[in-house]
C-alpha cells in the first residue's frame, strides 16, 4: 500500500522486486469483479457520479498491480456478449435485482410512514437517483464510456509508471464477445499452443468467482495463482432509514440517536478499511488433489492430469452458471467428497477416465451417475433428519436465551460495564433524574409488551386506529415454506416431475428429453472450459434438473453442436436479459417493445413472476420462473425497429475486438509505430522475440493511441495526456481450424513447483498430536523469525509504563547497552530507545533466497524484495530490527501507528514464543 509522508501519498515503485517474494509474469483482470464493487460498494458510501466510479476503478486496478507487479503482460477482460446458455442466468439475475430493488423501496417507504405516524424520528429522505447496476451489461453507454476511460488509464500508466515500462497491455472491452474469464482462458489456451510459449510462465488471475479455480486447473499450467478479495462476512451496515448501526430497516423504531462520547459525529460512520486480498495457489491445490485422487491397482495407467479433468467435470454436477444442480447433490452436504468417493470406487470398472481434453465419455459418466442414483433415497432422508435436528437445536437455543435474559437492564450511567475495563469509573451525575428516566422507559416498554398490537400516537398514548401486525420473529418458530415434493417420503420422483415439470413421472419420453438436454449441457460446459464456446445458441431449456437415477441409456445420446453459430449483438442481448424497468438503457422504439401491450414479445417481460424456493429458505436461493426468450421471435420483432438506430447506437451495437498497448521503452513499440507510418492495412504477425513470446495478429486501429498526440481525458477531474509516448493497435489471438483440439496436458519443459505440503498435512493427527505448520507465503525456504530473551526484555523496557501492568524489567537497561557507544543512559526516568541502527546491515543489503521457479531463465531473476521488518533474521542477541523501533515501512517511509500495531498482530499469528511471565 502507498505510504503517506507529511500528508502526501508517496507512489509505490512497482519496478522494484515483489514484496511477496515471487515474480509474476502475467496478470489477468476479470474486470466485472472490479466494476461492481467500485460502482455500488456494500461497505462504504457509494460514488456520487460516474466520474467518481471511474476513478475508483483506476485505484482498484492500481492496488492489484502494486501487489502482483506483472513483468510481461497485463490483460484486462470485460464481459462482452455471453453465450445463450449464460444469458438465461443473466436474465434471471437482472429481473430479480429489479424486482428486489422495487420491493425494498416500497417496504422502506411503508416502514418510514409507519414510524413517522407514531412520532418517530428519522432524518430527511435523501433525493438521489438510484444507480441501476443493470447498466453493467454490454451495449450500454456506461460500458462504452468505461472502455474509453480504461484506454486513457492504460496510456497514462504506460507514460508515467516505471513498473509498466516493459509491459504489454491487452484490453478486451465489452464490445468483444465472450465472458471476461473465458476470454482470458481462450488467450492462455491459444498462447500455449504456440512454439514460442514459455511453459514456466507464472500466471496470476484476479477475480472472485469460484469457477476461476476450475478454469485455472483446466489450463494445466504449473504456476497459476488467483488473487481475490478476502471475504469478511457479517460486515456492519447502517439502517437505510435512520442511518444508525445495529439494526435493519424492518427493525427500525425511529429512535433518536443517543450521544456517544466526545466525538459523537463519528459514532455511526462506517469504518473505512483498506480491502485485503488473498492468494489461492493452484499448485498447492493440485498437491492436495494428487493425494486425494491417486489410485492404486488401476486396470489402466494412472494419469494425474486426466484425473484433475475428471474432478473438474464432476464439480459441474453441484452447480454452475449454465445448469441447475442435481437435486441430490448439495455442495454444503459434502457432495464433492461423495462424488470423489463414488468415482474412486467405480473408475476401476469404467476402463478409463471420464473426459479427455474437454470431451466426455458418456458411457463412463453413466456408471458414475447411476451409482449416485442408488444412494439418492438415503441422501434425501438424511437431509430431512439433519434439517429437523438443526431446527430443534435452534428452537432450544432461542428458549434458552429467552429464559436466561434478564428482565431489566439499566441504561445510561447505570449500564453494566465490561469486566477488566481499565478506565476509571465516572461519577454519577443527577442520579434521581436518571432513575426517573429508567422507570419511565421501563413502564413504556411494559405497556408496549402487554399489548403488542397497539400503536402509539406521537404523545405516547395508545392509538385507536388499530395496530401493526405481529412480526414472525416474535414467535418461537419461523414459518416454513410449504414443501409439496417431500423428497424424504416414498413417491418423491412422481411428485417432483408433477410439480416442477407438470408431467407425470411415467412419461418416459419427456423424462428422456430432460435428461438429454442436461447431458448436452454437461458436454457443452466441459467443452466451454477446455476448448472454447462450442455453440453460441445452445441453452438448457428447463428450470430444474433431472435425478441422477434418470441417467440411464445416455451412452448413445448425441453430444455434437451446430457449427458456425454467431453471438448476439450487444443491443439484442440487452433485449434478451433486461426487465422493462431497465429499458431506459435501450433506444426508445426498442424500449417500447418491452412495455407496449400490443408488442409481439410483451410476454418476455413480465412485471411480476414467481420464485420457487425449491426446498431453500431464502428468496435469493430460489428459482425465478421466467419465460425463456424465443430467439426467432425476438429477432423478428427487432427487424422492425433496427432502422431507428442512430449512428452512435449502431456503433455500440457492433462487435469489436481486443486492443494491445505498449510504451515507448517496449521492444515492440517501434514495430507498431512503423505500421502506422507506412499505413499498412494488412494483417501482420507479432514478432514473438519482441513481445515475451506473445503471438497474434495486428491490424491498425481507427481510434488508436499514438505517440506525440494528445490523449483526451474522458473524466473531467483528470488531466489530458499532452506528452503521450504510448501506442495502441488492434490485436487478435492466433487462429486455429474449427476442429482443432487444444490438449489438456502439462507442456514439455514445464518445471513442477517445489512441493509445499508436508506429509502430515493430509492426516488428521500427526507428529505426536502437534499440527504441522503450513507454509506462509511463496518462499518455501523462508526461515521462521525468532526473538530471544534479550529482545523480549527490550520490548518490555520500551513499552509505556502507564499501562497499569508494567513489564518484568521496567527499569532495566537493555542487554548490551553498557559499554556500547550506541546506547544512551536513562535520564530522570525517561525511557529511551536504544540506538542500535548502526549494528544492522543496510536495508538494501538484505536479499531473500530466490524462489526455485525464478532461478531459470536468468533474465527473470530480478532479485527478491527486502524482507519486512519482522521477517528479518536477528544476527546476534544484541541486534534489533530498526523498522520496529523507528516506525519505518518496507520502503523507508514512516508508518502510521495502526500499521505498526497490525505488524505486531502478524507476529502473534506466526507463532513466535512469548516471553516468560511477561505482559504486553
Amino acid at each position: 500500500q502507498a505510504k503517506e509522508c507529511n500528508g502526501v501519498k508517496v507512489p509505490i515503485d512497482t519496478s522494484k522486486p515483489n514484496p511477496n517474494e515471487v515474480e509474476f509474469d502475467n496478470l489477468y483482470l476479470d474486470m466485472n469483479g472490479i466494476i461492481h464493487p467500485c460502482t455500488h460498494p456494500e461497505d462504504k458510501p457509494a460514488p456520487k457520479n460516474e466520474d467518481e466510479m471511474m476513478v475508483a476503478i483506476f485505484e482498484y486496478i492500481d492496488r492489484i498491480f502494486n501487489i502482483v507487479r506483472p513483468r510481461r503482460l497485463l490483460y484486462m477482460a470485460i464481459d462482452g456478449v455471453a453465450p445463450r446458455a449464460k444469458m438465461n442466468q443473466q436474465r434471471s439475475r437482472r429481473f430479480r435485482a429489479s424486482k428486489e430493488g422495487m420491493e425494498a423501496a416500497e417496504e422502506k417507504q411503508k416502514i418510514r410512514q409507519e414510524i413517522l405516524a407514531k412520532g418517530g424520528f428519522l432524518p430527511p429522505e435523501e433525493v438521489k437517483e438510484r444507480f441501476d447496476s443493470n447498466c453493467i451489461t454490454p451495449g450500454t453507454e456506461f460500458m462504452d464510456n468505461l472502455a474509453k476511460c480504461l484506454r486513457y488509464y492504460i496510456a497514462d500508466r504506460l507514460n508515467g509508471d516505471p513498473g509498466w515500462k516493459n509491459l504489454t497491455v491487452i484490453l478486451s472491452d465489452a464490445s468483444a464477445p465472450g465472458e471476461g474469464e473465458h476470454k482470458i482462458m481462450d488467450y492462455i489456451r491459444r498462447q500455449r499452443a504456440q512454439p514460442n510459449h514459455d511453459p514456466n510462465t507464472h500466471h496470476c488471475l484476479c477475480g472472485a468467482d469460484a469457477d476461476l479455480i476450475m478454469l485455472g486447473l483446466a489450463t494445466h499450467e504449473p504456476n497459476f495463482t488467483i488473487i481475490r478479495e478476502e471475504f469478511k462476512p457479517n460486515k456492519p451496515k447502517p439502517c437505510a432509514l435512520c442511518n444508525q448501526m445495529g439494526h435493519e430497516v424492518k427493525d427500525c423504531q425511529g429512535l433518536p440517536r443517543e450521544k456517544q462520547g466526545k466525538h459523537d459525529q463519528f459514532a455511526d460512520t462506517l469504518p473505512v478499511s483498506e480491502q485485503e486480498f488473498i492468494f489461492i495457489r493452484l499448485c498447492v491445490l493440485r498437491e492436495y488433489l494428487e493425494r486425494e485422487l491417486t489410485m492404486a491397482s488401476l486396470p489402466f495407467t494412472f494419469d494425474f492430469e486426466r484425473s484433475v479433468d475428471d474432478w473438474v467435470f464432476m464439480c459441474f454436477f453441484v452447480g454452475n452458471d449454465f445448469l441447475p444442480h442435481l437435486p441430490s447433490l448439495e455442495i454444503r452436504e459434502g457432495a464433492i467428497d461423495r462424488l470423489v468417493n463414488i468415482y474412486k470406487n467405480v473408475v476401476h470398472k469404467t476402463g478409463g477416465y471420464l473426459t479427455e481434453s474437454g470431451f466426455v465419455n458418456l458411457q463412463r459418466v453413466q456408471m458414475i451417475m447411476l451409482a449416485v442414483g442408488e444412494v439418492e433415497d438415503s441422501i434425501f432422508k438424511k437431509r430431512k433428519d439433519d434439517d429437523d435436528n438443526f431446527k430443534r437445536r435452534q428452537k432450544e437455543k432461542r428458549k434458552r436465551l429467552k429464559r436466561d435474559q434478564p428482565a431489566f437492564i439499566p441504561g445510561g450511567q447505570f449500564s453494566p460495564q465490561a469486566l477488566g475495563n481499565r478506565s476509571s469509573p465516572q461519577a454519577i451525575s443527577n442520579p434521581r433524574q436518571a432513575a426517573f428516566e429508567m422507570r419511565m422507559h421501563d413502564r413504556q416498554n411494559s405497556t408496549t409488551a402487554a399489548s403488542p398490537n397497539t400503536s402509539l400516537t406521537p404523545d405516547g398514548s395508545p392509538s385507536l386506529g388499530g395496530g401493526i401486525k405481529r412480526k414472525s420473529e416474535d414467535s418461537d418458530s419461523e414459518p416454513e415454506p410449504e414443501d409439496n415434493i417431500r423428497l424424504w417420503e416414498t413417491g418423491w420422483k412422481q411428485r417432483y416431475y408433477k410439480n416442477k415439470f407438470d408431467v407425470d413421472a411415467s412419461d418416459e419420453k419427456f423424462r428422456r428429453k430432460v435428461v438429454q438436454s442436461y447431458v448436452e449441457g454437461l458436454c457443452w460446459v466441459l467443452r466451454y472450459y477446455y476448448q472454447g464456446c462450442a455453440s453460441w445458441n445452445w441453452y438448457y431449456p428447463f428450470h430444474y434438473a433431472p435425478f441422477a437415477s434418470d441417467f440411464e441409456g445416455i451412452a448413445d445420446m448425441p453430444s455434437d453442436f451446430e457449427k458456425g453459430s454467431k453471438p448476439f449483438k450487444p443491443l439484442e442481448q440487452l433485449m434478451g436479459v433486461f426487465p422493462a424497468a431497465s429499458g431506459n438503457f435501450l433506444p426508445p422504439t426498442w424500449r417500447k417493445l418491452m412495455t407496449d401491450p400490443e408488442s409481439s414479445i410483451i410476454d418476455f417481460y413480465p412485471e411480476d413472476f414467481a420464485i420457487d424456493l425449491n426446498g431453500k429458505k431464502y428468496a435469493w436461493q430460489g428459482v425465478a420462473l421466467l419465460p425463456f426468450v424465443d430467439e426467432r421471435r425476438l429477432r423478428a420483432a427487432l427487424e422492425e425497429v433496427y432502422p431507428d438506430l442512430t449512428p452512435e447506437e449502431s456503433r455500440r451495437n457492433s462487435l469489436g475486438g481486443d486492443v494491445l498497448f505498449v510504451g515507448k521503452h517496449h521492444p515492440l513499440c517501434d514495430f507498431i509505430v512503423e505500421q502506422y507510418k507506412t499505413k499498412n492495412a494488412e494483417v501482420v504477425d507479432i514478432p514473438p522475440e519482441l513481445c515475451h513470446g506473445i503471438q497474434g495478429k495486428l491490424t491498425l486501429n481507427d481510434n488508436a493511441v499514438l505517440p506525440d498526440q494528445v490523449v483526451e481525458s474522458p473524466v473531467p477531474m483528470l488531466r489530458d495526456l499532452t506528452q503521450n509516448s504510448a501506442v495502441s493497435i488492434s490485436f487478435k489471438d492466433p487462429q486455429f481450424a474449427e476442429d482443432f483440439v487444444f490438449k489438456a496436458t502439462v507442456l514439455p519443459g514445464a518445471k513442477k513447483p517445489a512441493p509445499v505440503l508436508k506429509p502430515g498435512d493430509w492426516e488428521k493427527t500427526n507428529n505426536d498430536g502437534r499440527p504441522w505448520r503450513p507454509q506462509l507465503g511463496f518462499n518455501r525456504d523462508r526461515k521462521p523469525v525468532h526473538l530471544d530473551q534479550s529482545a523480549f526484555r527490550t520490548l518490555g523496557h520500551t513499552m509505556p509504563r502507564d499501562r497499569g501492568m508494567p513489564g518484568m524489567y521496567p527499569n532495566a537497561v537493555p542487554l548490551g547497552a553498557y559499554g556500547s557507544p550506541y546506547a544512551r543512559p536513562l535520564m530522570g526516568g525517561q525511557q529511551q530507545i536504544p540506538k542500535l541502527l548502526s549494528n544492522l546491515r543496510p536495508q538494501e543489503s538484505w536479499r531473500g533466497p530466490t524462489p526455485l521457479f525464478q532461478q531459470t531463465p536468468p533474465q527473470r531473476t530480478a532479485g527478491a524484495a527486502p524482507l519486512l521488518a519482522w521477517n528479518r533474521m536477528l544476527q546476534s542477541p544484541n541486534q534489533f530490527q530498526p523498522a520496529q523501533y523507528q516506525g519505518l515501512g518496507p520502503m523507508g517511509y514512516p508508518q502510521r501507528p495502526e500499521d505498526r500495531m497490525d505488524r505486531g498482530r502478524q507476529v502473534g499469528k506466526q507463532g513466535f514464543p512469548p516471553p516468560p511471565r511477561h505482559r504486553w
